[in-house]
């Protein structure tokens, strides 16, 4: 676990960071992220001990780092930057295998570790190992900067907006290496980035700096739906949530208390509460737990207006879950060709309802809310 407690850092008289405070889980990956100038490298550098807070502590493990040498500090950590830090007149093996060597480890045990670093990064031993950084493309030594932040096998890796100097097509492809990467090894990684596209991407949690302060820690989710303030609401954007619908549950979109009826009405009230409420479907409840459904369709088609609603309703009706995305809900319904959808919880309690006209509302409304903004 790393741990900021009351931090401060001033350059010069000036205060950088006035007092900052978090804790960041082992294996989380977390990214850091605010404009130009809010102390976001500042507080990824204080990590290493690249720069020294002013006042405050920061824990490792429940160590403070100022009494830990800084060399072994540094050694057991991986550092990638913008400028991938490659030495250029070294080649891509020894750029890598450096630190392993320094430490005296096995020989062979470098040499294997290599292979496998090099293949976990995407780049062929046998190809790149002996060309010197001047020999790659951007990308290639973007790559490499990666591969040797894990070359000791580090349980904390720091990234000062690795990607930032790539083209978007090579940047992506990094990204998607990083995440099978953290899916994999499961590394502490804080990641300074000015992206928020990338931020959402690649963590768990995502800190929002503002002129030196923590704004909002929180789940991208959570960031997403609920911004702290107008500040993080302006910084993060209002439509991105569109733009990440993962993030967008059936909780989050649904009509929270759909028409409903009793098994027991008669058809003839049925029709009745349709007409009064204009609605073509009436979800059959007892005791909140859904029965079924019962559609205009079927009650007209039935001479009888005296027949009981759960003689005709549709049972076993398809449903999805609070927690369920809008691209499931979006999939099920052109998959079955079906218009509602109830939002049920575990005990088949009616939670809400999704309609094609209410998602379409929805989603309609988010966009004329935002461009009045």
């Amino acid at each position: 676990m790393i741990e900021f407690e009351h931090v401060c850092k001033k350059f010069k008289g000036h205060t950088v960071i006035p007092d900052l405070s978090f804790k960041i889980e082992d294996g989380d990956f977390v990214a850091i992220i605010g404009a130009s100038g809010c102390g976001k490298t500042t507080t990824l550098k204080m990590i290493n001990r690249l720069i020294s807070p002013t006042s405050g502590k920061i824990l490792i493990d429940g160590e403070n780092i100022a009494h830990k040498d800084v060399i072994a500090l540094r050694r057991n950590m991986g550092y990638a930057i913008q400028q991938t830090g490659l030495f250029p007149h070294l080649t891509v093996r020894k750029n890598i295998e450096m630190i392993p060597r320094i430490q005296k480890k096995d020989p062979a045990e470098i040499e294997k570790n290599t292979q496998a670093l090099m293949k976990m990064v995407g780049l062929d031993p046998q190809n790149f190992l002996d060309r010197y950084p001047k020999e790659l493309s951007g990308g290639q030594q973007q790559r490499v900067g990666v591969a040797r932040a894990f070359a000791t096998d580090p349980k904390i890796i720091l990234m000062d907006e690795p990607f930032s100097a790539l083209d978007p097509i090579t940047r992506e492809g990094l990204q998607d290496k990083l995440l099978d990467l953290q899916a994999e090894l499961k590394k502490t990684i804080v990641f300074v980035t000015h992206d928020m596209d990338e931020a959402i991407k690649l963590a768990d949690r995502i800190i929002i700096m503002d002129h030196g302060q923590l704004v909002q820690y929180d789940t991208p989710e959570n960031i997403l739906k609920n911004p702290a303030n107008e500040f993080v609401a302006q910084f993060v954007g209002h439509k991105r949530i569109w733009g990440s619908p993962d993030f967008i549950k059936a909780e989050d979109i649904m009509i929270e208390h759909p028409i409903g009826c009793s098994p027991e009405l008669t058809l003839f009230r049925c029709l009745e509460q349709m007409r009064n409420r204009n609605v073509d479907s009436l979800m059959v409840v007892k005791d909140g737990i859904l029965q079924g459904i019962l559609t205009a369709k079927q009650a007209l088609a039935e001479p009888d207006r005296s027949v009981k609603a759960r003689s005709i309703m549709t049972q076993n009706v398809l449903h999805v879950a609070p927690q369920d995305t809008i691209l499931d809900v979006l999939h099920l319904m052109n998959e079955n060709h079906v218009s509602t959808i109830p939002v049920l919880d575990k005990s088949h309690t009616l939670m809400g309802l999704i309609t094609r006209s209410s998602l379409v509302a929805t989603m309609s409304s988010q966009f004329f809310e935002t461009e009045a903004i």
